[in-house]
Formats: structure tokens, C-alpha cells, sequence
């Protein structure tokens, strides 16, 4: 993605604390996609249709002239020649995505298309050829203030088709400017209605309300709208580190909660064992014992223990075996 200026946002914050002053900046719409060659439709076809046309009754027309008069007379040639121009404003050919919108003196007469299609020259002409494929469309908005007052710079892409050409030429003037207009309108009004936190965390809900609100809007132009996607969002550098502040101490304080809770659960279980070996004292002993084993054997070390508590085990331990004193 690119910036207006070849500067980032970073870059203007270094320019603002250098003293240089505010930089122009904005996001740059997608001019061009990235494709090879061979991936781009192409209307050739179209164009040698109406050359071929045209040469063959512009031949036959002259063929039948020379037939007649026995050699090629001017008149005949000019018949022929607007005999030619005729066909070739008559015959038409549509692609398999393309519907062409035919007017009869000025009234809408039919949609035509896709293949070959007639049209009576001078009395009917093609107002409108409509690409009825997914198109993409990039659009954005600048500075918008969010129901906090934060600025906000957030780009998405809408993918939309055209369904109905007759209404795409009937009912607005330039269908791809309205509908690039009216994404970010709506883009700029989803952002107003929530909080920087909202517009960061909640970015399906957002392209959801844009995709409804853009859908009753182009349905009456014949377009429908088929998905809107967030693509970035640019938050004030202030604000990111302020974010990230609070990110990090609700990590904190949910690691807290945490811990308090499983000293609470390990609490609960050392009062239950207690209450379990409080009848026994031998058997807290050697439970002593157990854990002492266990603590020793992966490691292989050694432990030190006390002579008060050693003594302890006396009661437990079989006849003949003394602990060593320290």
C-alpha cells in the first residue's frame, strides 16, 4: 500500500517532532492490478467481426457490380462501399460477459446479448456495453473521527457485480463512480458509530454494516454487492502506543486473576489432603517420605535434611536403619 509522498506514518511523525512540519499524506488508490498478459480479456474478436463484415459485403457489392455493368462503375462502388458501412453498423457480436443495452430513437428497446445481435442502423444504437464479471474496487477514508474523536485512516476493497444492465444505464449516470462514492460514505459512517478499540477488534462486524448498507443502496442501480473487506487500519502513533499499554496491562491483571484463582484451588485441595491425613500420622510420614523420593529421583541430587525433621521418620522407618546425623 502506498502513501501519498512516499511517507509513512511513522515518517510524518518524525517530520512533525524534527519541527518539519505536517506532511501530505493519504492513501493512494489501486491504479492497476498486478496480471500477466495473457490474463486480461480482450475484445479483438469484436473488432475483426465488423472488419470481416465489412469486407465481404463491400466484395460482394463490388463483385455484383462489375457482374452487371461488365466492368466496375463508380456508382456501384459507392453502393457497395455504403452497403458495407451499413452491415457493419447492423451486425454486432457481444462477449459472454458483456450485455449491451439497445436504444430505439432514444427509448430503451431491449438487452442484448451475449453472441451475435442485430440493430437497425440509424434507428437503434448501443447505448451501453456493461461488464456484468466481479469487479474490485479499492476505497478509503481519511481522517475519520470515531465515536471517541480518534482519527482514524482505514482502506478496504469492495467486490461487486452488475446484475441488471438496463438499470445500471437507466438509473445513474456513472454506476463505478457512484458506487465508489457511496462505499466510503458508508465506510465513513460505520467508523463514526464506533470506538477506535471497536473499529480494531470488530472488523467483520464493520465490513457487514457497509456491505448492508451499500446493498439497498445499488440494488435500484442493478449492481449487487457481494463483499467488503477491511484492509488497514492506521491508528495516530500516540493512540497505538497508548493501546498497547492497555493491552498490556489487562494481560497482567488476567495473569493475577489467574494465579489468585489456582492458589485458591491448590488451598482447597491442601485443607482436603490435611483433613485426609489428619487421622494418620504414619501416613503423613510417609507421604513426607514420597515426596522427598520423588523430588530426588529424575535429578539424582542430593537433599539435606534437617535433624529435627529427619527424626521424624524414626517411627517408620524398619528396625536397624538410622539416618545418619549431620
Amino acid at each position: 500500500m502506498a502513501f501519498g509522498g512516499n511517507r509513512t506514518r511513522g515518517d510524518r511523525g518524525k517530520a512533525a517532532a524534527q519541527g518539519i512540519g505536517k506532511c501530505d499524506w493519504r492513501f493512494a488508490p489501486d491504479t492497476a492490478i498486478d496480471s500477466a498478459p495473457g490474463e486480461k480479456a480482450t475484445n479483438v474478436g469484436v473488432v475483426l467481426l465488423s472488419a470481416f463484415v465489412f469486407s465481404v459485403v463491400l466484395g460482394a457489392g463490388l463483385g455484383v457490380d462489375a457482374l452487371a455493368a461488365g466492368k466496375l462503375e463508380p456508382v456501384g462502388a459507392i453502393v457497395a462501399f455504403a452497403a458495407a458501412v451499413l452491415a457493419t453498423m447492423a451486425v454486432h457480436v457481444a462477449q459472454q460477459w458483456e450485455r449491451v443495452v439497445v436504444l430505439r430513437l432514444g427509448k430503451f428497446s431491449r438487452v442484448s446479448g451475449p453472441g451475435l445481435f442485430w440493430t437497425i442502423p440509424f434507428i437503434e444504437q448501443n447505448a451501453m456495453r456493461v461488464d456484468c464479471r466481479t469487479r474490485t474496487t479499492t476505497f478509503y477514508a481519511e481522517e475519520t473521527l470515531t465515536a471517541d474523536l480518534v482519527p482514524l485512516d482505514v482502506n478496504a476493497v469492495l467486490l461487486w457485480m452488475v446484475f441488471d444492465a438496463k438499470a445500471a444505464c437507466m438509473e445513474v449516470g456513472d454506476f463505478s463512480r457512484a458506487v465508489r462514492l457511496t462505499a466510503q460514505a458508508a465506510l465513513r459512517d460505520a467508523i463514526g458509530q464506533l470506538t477506535a478499540a471497536e473499529v480494531a477488534i470488530r472488523r467483520e462486524q464493520l465490513d457487514r454494516d457497509i456491505a448492508q448498507v451499500l446493498e439497498d443502496e445499488a440494488a435500484a442501480w442493478g449492481i449487487s454487492i457481494l463483499s467488503v473487506k477491511v484492509r488497514d487500519i492506521l491508528l495516530p502513533p500516540d493512540l497505538q502506543d497508548a493501546m498497547s499499554a492497555e493491552a498490556q496491562a489487562e494481560q497482567r491483571r488476567k495473569a493475577r486473576i489467574i494465579l489468585m484463582d489456582a492458589e485458591a484451588d491448590i488451598a482447597a485441595a491442601a485443607e482436603e489432603v490435611g483433613q485426609v491425613y489428619g487421622g494418620g500420622d504414619a501416613a503423613l510420614r510417609l507421604r513426607a517420605m514420597h515426596l522427598l523420593y520423588e523430588s530426588v529421583r529424575e535429578t539424582g541430587g542430593t537433599v539435606v535434611v534437617p535433624s529435627s525433621f529427619s527424626e521424624g521418620f524414626g517411627d517408620v522407618l524398619p528396625e536397624g536403619i538410622k539416618l545418619p546425623k549431620p
